[in-house]
């Protein structure tokens, strides 16, 4: 099953994208199958929590996984932390996700 994602890109333009369920992606990854960032700049670590490039800011109240403490760390060294920041790459796509809007932090 698909859901519906809205992401807002760093240039501010909004895409509603849809995302599988059954595929074991991440918020990150959905993102760099859209090309929604510039090569390079999103996910540089590999969805390993290493880097920052995949923060994003959650612009509504869709429930999401609680922070594990390797994004806290990484969170705490990030530039552009907001309180509704996370790490795109710790987020799976569930069927819970569906309707989750999500701000591309900028580049740091």
């Amino acid at each position: 099953m698909d859901i519906t994602i809205k992401v807002t890109d760093r240039d501010g333009v909004v895409h509603e994208v849809l995302a599988p369920t059954d595929m074991a992606m991440n918020i990150m990854e959905l993102c760099r199958s859209y090309e929604l960032a510039p090569e390079g700049t999103i996910g540089v670590c590999g969805g390993m929590a290493m880097c920052a490039s995949c923060q994003c800011y959650v612009l509504n109240d869709v429930v999401l996984p609680p922070m594990e403490a390797d994004e806290e760390a990484m969170l705490s060294e990030a530039f552009y932390v907001k309180p509704n920041s996370r790490l795109g790459c710790q987020i799976a796509i569930t069927e819970d996700l569906n309707g989750l809007e999500i701000e591309l932090a900028p580049e740091s």
